[in-house]
Formats: C-alpha cells, sequence, structure tokens
C-alpha cells in the first residue's frame, strides 16, 4: 500500500470500493511544530466518472486498485463512440464518447502505447502514453527577428486540442505534446 507522500498523478486507486484515478496532488506543509503534512488528491472514479477529493496526512495511504492492463490500438471515433483493437487478441473495444472527452484531445488513428483498462471485468478507461506526437494545423507565422525570448503563441493541433508553443515553431510541423498537463513539450 503506497503511502500519501508515494502517490503520483497518474495511478489508479481504489477509494470509498471504486477505481479511482489521481488527476492532482496538492501538499500543504504544516506550519506548527508537530502538525502532519497533509496530502490532497483530485482524483476521477473511474466507474462513475465523478471527481473525487481525498485528503490524507503523510502517514496515511491508499491501496493501488487490481486492474487489467490491455495494450490497445485507437482507430476511430463516430459521433457517438470510441473504436480500439486490442493488440493481443484483436478484439474491437466500442467505448461511449462522452466517457473519454479529455482522452479524444490526444487520440488519433493508429496510435500506440495505449491500454484500456479493466477492473472486475468492465472497461473503466484508457491511459495514454506520457507524451504524443501531434502535428501543427493552424498558428501564426513565424516572425525573422522576433526576440529570442521564450515567448509562446496558441496553436491548434489535428486532434483540435489548443496549445501554447514557441513561436518558432509554424503550421505542418510536429509536436510532442505531454498527455498529463497538455504542454508543448519539443519539436520532432
Amino acid at each position: 500500500m503506497p503511502l500519501a507522500k508515494d502517490i503520483k498523478r497518474g495511478m489508479i486507486v481504489t477509494y470509498q470500493d471504486a477505481p479511482c484515478l489521481i488527476e492532482s496532488v496538492q501538499v500543504q506543509t504544516p506550519s506548527a511544530r508537530g502538525a502532519a503534512t497533509l496530502y490532497k488528491f483530485r482524483a476521477r472514479n473511474l466507474i462513475t466518472k465523478q471527481k473525487v477529493d481525498i485528503s490524507l496526512k503523510g502517514t496515511e495511504g491508499l491501496e493501488e486498485a487490481n486492474f487489467e492492463r490491455r495494450p490497445v490500438t485507437y482507430m476511430y471515433a463516430d459521433a457517438q463512440e470510441v473504436h480500439f483493437l486490442d493488440s493481443q487478441d484483436f478484439n474491437e473495444y466500442v467505448l461511449p464518447r462522452e466517457a473519454l472527452e479529455e482522452e479524444l484531445k490526444y487520440l488519433k488513428e493508429g496510435l500506440e502505447g495505449l491500454f484500456v483498462l479493466i477492473y472486475e471485468g468492465q472497461w473503466v478507461g484508457i491511459q495514454l502514453p506520457v507524451a504524443v506526437e501531434l502535428k501543427v494545423v493552424q498558428c501564426d507565422p513565424y516572425v525573422r527577428g522576433a526576440s529570442a525570448t521564450g515567448r509562446t503563441k496558441p496553436a491548434v493541433l489535428e486532434t483540435g486540442l489548443v496549445i501554447q508553443v514557441p513561436e518558432y515553431i509554424s503550421e505542418g510541423e510536429t509536436v510532442k505534446v505531454d498527455t498529463r498537463s497538455g504542454e508543448f513539450l519539443s519539436r520532432v
């Protein structure tokens, strides 16, 4: 059982008898002597899809959820459903689109490194790779001679995701994006 200090963003733990995906971690250090450090977690219940707030002292912990991870490849999405192909037994997983609204921003056809999460025989979500490569389809043009400061500009990626990229990035380039934070990592 991991202690509160060992629980990181992206882990799946059991809270109130349900698997919960940790989405953010906030640490409150006490100002008084002898007081315990508080860890506040924002999680998403993978069965009900509701947000859950969890507060733990540093000496408390949560059990890791016992679930199965199966590698899948994203095939396509239509108006109501998202389709994945199991990489091991070639079964097709069809999942409701509204259950994957956040993840859809990073999915493109043929994307590998995805896992479907199965808890007690029931599909509960997908796990994205840490970083994905997406093409820039719209952004302001690069201006030669612009200052070399770390200024950024918005860019629309092929999936519709809008991120901030450095000024030197132009349309048609491929960029690497962190799926945990939605931030630009590098040019590919």
